[in-house]
């Protein structure tokens, strides 16, 4: 049965799994090497190594993507439409814009907004196939306006495949893993070298993407899945157990953690916890989340819990009301009242769902629109705009030593 615990002991109980990255690191290095030096040739051993791959090359012809959005259920494209059109929405309200400026006479400051050139897009297909990452990374992608937008999956499966032709997403790679991310850093014959890669994966393709960093952009490192829920008192148990169930049942390092005040509802979710487990197809890998990883805390008032949670900036985080709002600092994306399951977010209700895990959404929100393009500053000054700055420029020019940096400006002025 999942812990029920005091918040002096949430130093203890929050201390997240070390990810092994070390060892990720030393596995992935060789095969990094191997395709940057070889390219297509590596990937392709890589691919029928691990995956199993059977075709000559990684890339998947149109006409197989088409056929695979041919045999989707109805009630699958309408869910894709649907859920597409709120992610769309979303990441255009998201999507920077130029903006324009003139502080002073003559001095006139604007930025641009720019689309990176070529950008890869990670989907696992593994226990878990996940179509409904397809939409979060292509779609914010198309609305930046990338020209070239790439998919990887290990595996052919119709509900990705489809989901990519759904959304006329053609350049699809059947290829997983470190080799996968090794090829979008360092561009092969068939595979585009990206401006950066986005989306979730195992270990592997962390530790892959955290090693490429330099060489490629990334959204983030990611560890396992997360999420923490602040609840009043008269919270439905059955529901907060479903919630922390659904998250416990991605990963046998996943971690639910519930905060709240009440023992009674702690107690009724504990209790709710083992009744959904005895019947949850997922429930060997979920109650191992549970029993390593999850807890209930018992907290001292509201404002503790608040605290702890902008301590430990969870990738999601349910909270009872949007009252609580200003006081969050640190979350990857806020689920607000009993009627915003972090399941809605996963697929369907617009934000996305590539979300920073293991404390960094201390530095930053999850994906979005923004993370596709560039924001270029533009700087425009006439005569008496630069004449009037002179004297600031070349006194801060000369305090750092840089005497060609302040002639530069004077010679412009005659000084």
């Amino acid at each position: 049965m999942i812990r029920i615990v005091e918040s002096k002991d949430v130093g203890r109980i929050l201390k997240r799994r070390a990810a092994r990255f070390s060892e990720a690191e030393e596995v992935v290095r060789p095969i990094l090497e191997a395709v940057r030096t070889r390219g297509d040739a590596a990937v392709l051993e890589y691919a029928r190594k691990f995956d199993g791959f059977a075709r000559k090359t990684v890339a998947v012809p149109a006409a197989e993507l088409e056929a695979a959005a041919k045999r989707l259920p109805p009630a699958f494209r309408r869910a894709v439409r649907e859920a597409s059109e709120n992610i769309r929405a979303f990441a255009k309200a998201q999507l920077p814009k130029p903006v324009s400026v003139t502080p002073r006479p003559g001095l006139k400051l604007s930025q641009i907004v720019r689309p990176l050139d070529t950008v890869a897009a990670y989907i696992p297909a593994g226990r878990y196939p996940l179509p409904s990452t397809v939409m979060m990374t292509v779609i914010p992608a198309q609305v930046a306006g990338v020209p070239r937008i790439c998919v990887a999956t290990p595996r052919a499966v119709d509900e990705i495949y489809g989901t990519a032709s759904l959304l006329k997403a053609t350049d699809v790679f059947e290829m997983g893993g470190a080799h996968a991310i090794a090829a979008f850093a360092y561009g092969t014959k068939t595979v585009p070298k990206a401006d950066r890669i986005v989306g979730p994966g195992n270990i592997y393709v962390a530790a892959a993407k955290k090693l490429l960093a330099g060489e490629v952009g990334i959204d983030f490192v990611a560890g396992p899945t997360e999420i923490l829920i602040i609840a009043d008192g008269d919270a439905n148990p059955a529901w907060l157990a479903a919630d922390m169930l659904a998250q416990a049942e991605h990963d046998t390092d996943a971690s639910a953690v519930l905060l709240t005040r009440s023992k009674r509802l702690a107690q009724a979710v504990a209790k709710e916890i083992e009744r959904q487990l005895a019947s949850l197809p997922t429930a060997a890998t979920a109650r191992k989340a549970i029993d390593r990883n999850s807890a209930i805390i018992l907290v001292r008032s509201v404002e503790e819990a608040v605290e702890i949670s902008n301590r430990f900036a969870p990738e999601h985080l349910s909270i009872p009301d949007a009252g609580l709002l200003p006081a969050i600092r640190n979350a990857g994306s806020v689920f607000v009242g009993p009627y915003s399951p972090e399941a809605a977010g996963d697929y369907a209700s617009g934000p996305n769902h590539v979300l920073p895990t293991s404390g960094a959404a201390r530095a930053r929100g999850g994906l979005s629109a923004s993370d596709f393009v560039k924001v270029i500053s533009v700087q425009e000054l006439s005569p008496r705009a630069l004449t009037a700055l002179t004297p600031s420029i070349t006194t801060l020019a000369r305090a750092e030593g840089l005497e060609a940096h302040a002639r530069s400006v004077e010679v412009r002025s005659g000084v």
